[in-house]
C-alpha cells in the first residue's frame, strides 16, 4: 500500500511544480537576496509536510469480520441516535456520525462487505460538519451496501466548511469488500452510517475510533 493515497498524488505533484517554478524565479529575479530563495525552501517543506501528512494512507489490513460494522473513517464519534432516513430507507434506523478533522487519516472505508444497490452524489453548501443540518444541506454522496445475510448499510460522505471535493468509488450493481477503499474526502468532514435497528451498537459519542479498524456494532443474530 502507497504511505500517500492516490487521491493525494495530482494535488502534490502540483505542489511540488509551483514550489520548483518560484524557486527558480527567485534565484533568478532576486540573485544577491539568498533569503528569498530560502524561504521558498522553507515554505516548500512545511506545505509539502502538511499535503504528505494529510494524505497519508496508513496500513489498515485486517480479517473481515462478517457480523459487525466496522468504522469507515477516523475521527470523532459525534452522535448515536435513532432518527428517521429519508433518502433511502425511508424509516427509523441508528445513525453513528463519525466527525473527522483535517488531522484525521482522510481515507474512506467500507464498513461491510456486500453489493452497492445505491449510490448517488449531491451537491450542496459547506455548513461546519458538525451542524445536523449538515447531512440534508451539504455536498454529500449517499451509498447503500446489501450485506448478503445480515441486510443493508447506508454510509454518508459529507462535506464540512473547508472540504470542496468528495470522491466516490462505489459503483451501483458491483460487489466491495469490508475495510476496502470506498473514497476520500478532502480536508474537514463526516461520515454517517445507518444501520438497522436491531443493531448492538459498541461506541459511544466522544470516542475516537479508526478506520477499518474499530468495531462500530454488531449485526443482530440470525
Amino acid at each position: 500500500m502507497s504511505l500517500i493515497h492516490r487521491e493525494g498524488r495530482m494535488p502534490t505533484a502540483v505542489l511540488l511544480l509551483v514550489l520548483s517554478v518560484l524557486y527558480g524565479a527567485s534565484t533568478l529575479l532576486w540573485p544577491d537576496a539568498q533569503w528569498v530563495p530560502l524561504s521558498v525552501v522553507v515554505l516548500g517543506i512545511g506545505l509539502l509536510g502538511f499535503f504528505l501528512w494529510f494524505f497519508r494512507n496508513p496500513n489498515r489490513a485486517t480479517s473481515e469480520h462478517p457480523t459487525s460494522i466496522l468504522a469507515p473513517a477516523d475521527g470523532k464519534v459525534v452522535v448515536v441516535e435513532q432518527v428517521y432516513e429519508p433518502e433511502y430507507f425511508q424509516d427509523t434506523r441508528i445513525q453513528i456520525s463519525i466527525f473527522m478533522s483535517p488531522l484525521n487519516v482522510h481515507v474512506n472505508r467500507y464498513p461491510i462487505s456486500g453489493k452497492v444497490v445505491f449510490a448517488r452524489h449531491h451537491p450542496g453548501k459547506y455548513l461546519v460538519a458538525w451542524n445536523p443540518k449538515s447531512s440534508l444541506l451539504n455536498e454529500r454522496s449517499t451509498v447503500v451496501v446489501e450485506h448478503p445475510l445480515k441486510g443493508a448499510v447506508l454510509y454518508r460522505q459529507i462535506a464540512g466548511a473547508l472540504a470542496r471535493r468528495i470522491i466516490v468509488y462505489a459503483q451501483e450493481g458491483t460487489s466491495v469488500r469490508q475495510g476496502d477503499d470506498c473514497g476520500f474526502i478532502r480536508f474537514g468532514s463526516r461520515v454517517d452510517v445507518f444501520l438497522p435497528l436491531d443493531a448492538e451498537v459498541l461506541v459511544k459519542p466522544g470516542a475516537v475510533v479508526e478506520g477499518n479498524r474499530t468495531l462500530l456494532a454488531h449485526f443482530a443474530s440470525v
